[in-house]
Order: C-alpha cells, then sequence, then structure tokens
C-alpha cells in the first residue's frame, strides 16, 4: 500500500518548479519529512531520485530538519547509486559541511563518524564515474573540510591536477578555483 507520501512522488517531474512545488508541500507538512529520508535512502524504491530531489529544495529551507537524521543520512552516504540519486545528495552534504564550520546558533553539528562518511562519499564521488555537478559539490565540500582535517588539500590537489585535462570546461573551472586557494 503507497503512502501519501509515495503517490505525490509519482507526480514528481525534472521540472525545477515541480520539484519546488512538492518541496513546498514537506516544507508545509514536516511530519512527511522522516519518510523522505527513508525513501532517499532506498535504492529499490522507484521515486528514491525523486525524493533526493525534494530534499535537496527543503534542505535550502530547512537544513536543521535533517540533525535528527544525522547518523542514518551520513551512514548510508555509500548505498547510492543512481546518479539522479547522488548529485542532489551531494549538493546537500555541501550545505551540511558548510553550516556545521559557520558555528553560530542556527549550524548543523556534523559528529566526527558524519564527517569521515561525508569525506569518504566526496572523495568517492570525486574519483568515480560520476556527472561534473556531482565531482563540483565533492570538490568544494572536500575543500571545506581540508582546512580542517590537514591531509585532505594534498590529496585533493593530487586527484584535480591528475584528472584535470580529461574534463569539461565546468569540472575545470571549479577545479581552477579550489586549486588556487588550496596554493
Amino acid at each position: 500500500m503507497s503512502s501519501q507520501l509515495q503517490e505525490k512522488l509519482d507526480y514528481v517531474s525534472a521540472y525545477r518548479e515541480n520539484r519546488l512545488k512538492y518541496a513546498q508541500e514537506i516544507l508545509e507538512n514536516p511530519s512527511l519529512f522522516t519518510e523522505l529520508i527513508s525513501i532517499c535512502f532506498s535504492p529499490e524504491d522507484k521515486n528514491n531520485h525523486k525524493a533526493c530531489w525534494i530534499l535537496e529544495f527543503v534542505s535550502y529551507e530547512e537544513l536543521n530538519w535533517l540533525q535528527p537524521h544525522l547518523d542514518f543520512f551520513c551512514s548510508n552516504l555509500k548505498i547510492l547509486t543512481d546518479e539522479s540519486s547522488i548529485r542532489p545528495i551531494a549538493k546537500v552534504t555541501q550545505l551540511l559541511i558548510k553550516s556545521h564550520y559557520k558555528k553560530n546558533e542556527n549550524c548543523i553539528s556534523l559528529s566526527e563518524n558524519n564527517l569521515q562518511d561525508i569525506i569518504e562519499a566526496s572523495f568517492d564521488w570525486l574519483i568515480n564515474d560520476v556527472k561534473v555537478a556531482t565531482k563540483a559539490y565533492s570538490i568544494r565540500t572536500l575543500y571545506v573540510l581540508g582546512n580542517h582535517y590537514d591531509w585532505i588539500h594534498p590529496e585533493l590537489k593530487i586527484i584535480l591536477d591528475k584528472d584535470y585535462s580529461n574534463h569539461s570546461a565546468a569540472y575545470k573551472a571549479v577545479a581552477k578555483e579550489v586549486l588556487k586557494k588550496i596554493k
């Protein structure tokens, strides 16, 4: 039997306006958020990627809703295999890392295990065959993390230098921006 959220996800399309509409429904019904997270990390679910799209948009508005779900979210990053699911989740991890290191009263608090899971997933996405947007989010996430873990920037620099010539203009732009900051 389909849940109310599953039925809504059946109608989600890739159009930005459509994704925003359904994200707004989650924002107006926070009780659906836990189920949304669960679907995001259920790769066998036909609406898995759609849930990830919606989570990205919800996270722009209510990133703090993820706080009680961070252990589940971070420990399951590695189970995602569909590019349509990974890209929005890579963006959400970037938002989480930026918030964690802001250190204000509204910031996200990530545990050391959460941080390690994000580091591992970000490096995996960077070195594996995924689309450029996912790689760009991973590069930026790892750059921020590298300001707090001294081993990350040297590793990131090696990967970016090695892969630079084999990628698109978009990848090169992000790599160049980050390499300039690292040096």
